[in-house]
């Protein structure tokens, strides 16, 4: 799909996410520059015309919330796209209603990129605020509810929604992660880095492989090297009792890596 030459600046102070959005971006045929702060972005919007920005609500410094209000009062017409964490939801609701088009949470399936930035560029919703508002509310709500809930017992007897590699159960159906009796709170791309080693288990991944089955997209070996690094690091927070000596979420020097049994 070419998309004639539509311009999209991602702003973000996470080096990988900026790498990974402006790959796919580019492969759809958008002109795609890159901001890490909110001053640069500020910079940049100086520079040239852009028909979208992407914006992630916590950075250093200048945060997206303060950077969405000066935007909107130097470039009303500037289309913006929010990158939300589960645990901004109260400010992506407040982005929003500053005039956000759309927003999208954190890390989100290239799939559902591609389709929101081009209802976003088409302005195929262009009364969607409240709406937007409301699912915000209902994820917020959600995720109150599910912190404070305790994981119940499940009967692990459907092949097609459980993998077991001992010590971990993953049910794929509710995207939740167990090792023994405690829940391991892995979400989202996380997620879909962590089943792509359990399918292979005990085999290795290679770094192209394990960034085309959990991201959807080839990319040459260096970048897929790069990219799958800082997953497989925030990978380990969660898995590892010491992330710095991993017992778990293992390298395999120069090929990748696998999940030890």
């Amino acid at each position: 799909m070419m998309v004639d030459g539509k311009k999209i600046l991602v702003v973000d102070d996470d080096k990988n996410l900026r790498l990974s959005l402006s790959l796919l971006l580019k492969q759809e045929g958008y002109e795609v520059e890159t901001a890490a702060t909110a001053q640069a972005a500020l910079e940049m919007l100086k520079t040239s015309n852009w028909d979208l920005m992407f914006l992630d609500l916590n950075m250093p410094g200048m945060g997206g919330i303060e950077l969405l209000s000066k935007i909107y009062e130097q470039y009303p017409n500037l289309s913006v796209l929010i990158l939300t964490a589960n645990a901004t939801l109260e400010t992506a609701i407040k982005a929003i209603r500053l005039g956000a088009r759309d927003y999208l949470l954190k890390p989100a399936e290239p799939r559902e990129i591609l389709t929101r930035v081009s209802d976003v560029l088409e302005k195929k919703k262009p009364a969607r605020r409240q709406q937007i508002v409301g699912e915000l509310q209902s994820l917020l709500a959600e995720l109150h509810q599910i912190e404070g809930m305790s994981e119940a017992s499940a009967e692990l007897d459907d092949p097609a929604r459980y993998l077991r590699i001992s010590p971990f159960v993953v049910d794929l159906y509710t995207r939740n992660v167990s090792m023994g009796e405690r829940h391991i709170p892995i979400s989202g791309i996380y997620f879909d880095y962590f089943v792509v080693l359990l399918r292979h288990a005990p085999k290795f991944v290679g770094y192209k492989t394990l960034v085309r089955e959990a991201q959807g997209y080839d990319v040459p070996v260096r970048e897929a090297k790069d990219l799958a690094r800082w997953r497989i690091h925030e990978l380990r927070k969660l898995v590892e009792d010491d992330p710095r000596r991993p017992r778990y979420i293992l390298t395999v020097r120069g090929e990748g890596y696998r999940l030890a049994q």
